[in-house]
């Protein structure tokens, strides 16, 4: 009997990359977008996560421009799009280039949405809406981190892609997802060996995320505590969510995420660029450092 959950991990491989600048709508972009797409494709990555509060629309063009590869939100709002919406764009998507868009859901934060209430009933209402109408829960994917979304990707969605998090919560969210569900960290890679300057760039960056008790409390369920939450993060936080140094130690840190139990792995190049810039040099390296 055909697994569709085992068929996506499949079809998304080891590795993928996880990237704001790919969502861009600047018609200017298209065919710098398009290209990109395209030559991560041939570098064997396996999916194209669109970063942001991204969607279907985003998703289309990348999928036009390539051949196999999977493209997933990463992810679209709840409270910016609606059930039926997403799953009109859904259909339009599937029927263009079947099996290979996945949806990604989550509930953003409460500092970035005004509509946040309640957020995980309001998201089991959305899948709920979702299922009424005709979006299989194999073709969609939560960003889950603590244990009660955690348990609704494993039981209403194909799997987890959670977002910031370190080895030790992905084995936390392979213990309650069990074995057969999806989970897809993103994880964060500094391409840079001197640790001062990695550790700058990771700080630089982490600086908004520390702001979101999604991500704090988070933190703070899985070993750290205040001090590391503050100037920017320790050298412990920083070094447990960010790949950073040499190739072999990026290597290295990345496997332990699999080593952890993830199936597969978003990477997002972090450097001192602005977050939209297509890092294509760093793609290419990762590509090499990973084969």
């Amino acid at each position: 009997m055909n697994n569709p959950v085992a068929s996506l991990k499949e079809r998304l491989g080891r590795y993928g990359i996880w990237s704001v600048g790919l969502r861009s709508e600047d018609p200017a972009r298209r065919a710098e977008l398009d290209a990109a797409a395209a030559e991560l494709e041939e570098l064997g990555f396996g999916a194209l996560w669109l970063g942001g509060n991204s969607s279907a629309a985003n998703a289309a063009p990348l999928l036009h421009a390539t051949k196999s590869i999977t493209v997933g939100t990463s992810i679209q709002s709840i409270w910016q799009y609606g059930a039926e919406d997403s799953a009109a764009a859904f259909a339009d998507v599937e029927a263009a280039h079947p099996g290979r868009f996945v949806l990604g859901l989550g509930v953003s934060h409460a500092k970035l949405a005004e509509q946040y209430r309640r957020p995980y009933s309001a998201l089991v209402a959305h899948l709920d809406a979702l299922d009424a109408a005709g979006v299989p829960a194999e073709r969609r994917v939560l960003a889950a981190l603590g244990p009660k979304t955690l348990e609704l990707a494993r039981d209403r969605a194909a799997g987890a892609i959670p977002y910031l998090v370190t080895p030790e919560h992905t084995a936390y969210a392979r213990e309650i997802l069990g074995q057969a569900p999806l989970l897809a960290p993103e994880v964060k890679v500094v391409l840079e060996r001197d640790p001062a300057r990695a550790r700058r760039v990771a700080r630089e960056y982490l600086a908004l995320y520390l702001s979101l008790p999604n991500y704090t409390n988070n933190f703070l369920r899985h070993g750290f505590t205040e001090s590391d939450l503050v100037d920017g993060g320790s050298d412990r936080l920083i070094d447990a969510v960010f790949a950073w140094g040499d190739d072999n130690r990026v290597r290295e840190r990345v496997a332990a995420f699999h080593t952890a139990g993830a199936d597969h792995v978003a990477l997002q190049v972090v450097d001192e660029s602005p977050h939209d810039t297509l890092p294509s040099e760093a793609w290419r390296r990762l590509a090499d450092l990973l084969a």
